[in-house]
C-alpha cells in the first residue's frame, strides 16, 4: 500500500504550506479501513521524527516543536489526511512523510518503526 503525498515546496519563514496524503482503499477488510495516520519529517543528517498524528476518532497529538503552528486533519470520505503548517521556521525544513498504521492501533506516540505504510515524502524548504 503506497500512500501518496502532495503539496510542499518552498516558502519564506513565517509563511504557510499544506500537505495532503491520500490513503489508497486497498481492501474493505477492517484491517485496512481501521487505521490511524501520522506525519513524520526528516532533515538531512537528522533522524526521522514524528510531527503530528490523528486517530480514527479524530483525536490528535503534536510534537512540542510544532504545537500551535501545525494542524493535522482528515477527510474520511476521501481518505485524505492533511497537515496545515503556518508560522514556518527554517528548522521546519525537511522531507515530510505520511504514514499509516493499520489494524486499529493508535498513532499517538507511535514511532516510525511501528508504522505499516509510507509515502515517498514531500520536500518542505523554509528560507529565512
Amino acid at each position: 500500500v503506497q500512500l501518496v503525498e502532495s503539496g510542499g515546496g518552498s516558502v519564506q519563514a513565517g509563511g504557510s504550506l499544506s500537505l495532503s496524503c491520500k490513503v489508497p482503499e486497498y481492501s474493505t477488510s477492517t484491517y485496512y479501513t481501521d487505521y490511524c495516520t501520522a506525519w513524520f519529517r526528516q532533515a538531512p543528517g537528522k533522524e526521522r521524527e514524528g510531527v503530528a498524528a490523528i486517530n480514527p476518532d479524530a483525536s490528535t497529538t503534536y510534537a512540542d516543536s510544532v504545537k500551535g503552528r501545525f494542524t493535522i486533519s482528515k477527510d474520511d470520505v476521501k481518505s485524505i489526511v492533511y497537515l496545515h503548517m503556518k508560522g514556518l521556521k527554517s528548522d521546519d525544513s525537511a522531507t515530510y512523510y505520511c504514514a499509516a498504521l493499520m489494524g486499529g492501533g493508535s498513532c499517538h506516540g507511535a514511532t516510525s518503526s511501528q508504522m505499516n505504510y509510507w509515502g515517498k515524502g514531500a520536500l518542505v524548504t523554509v528560507s529565512s
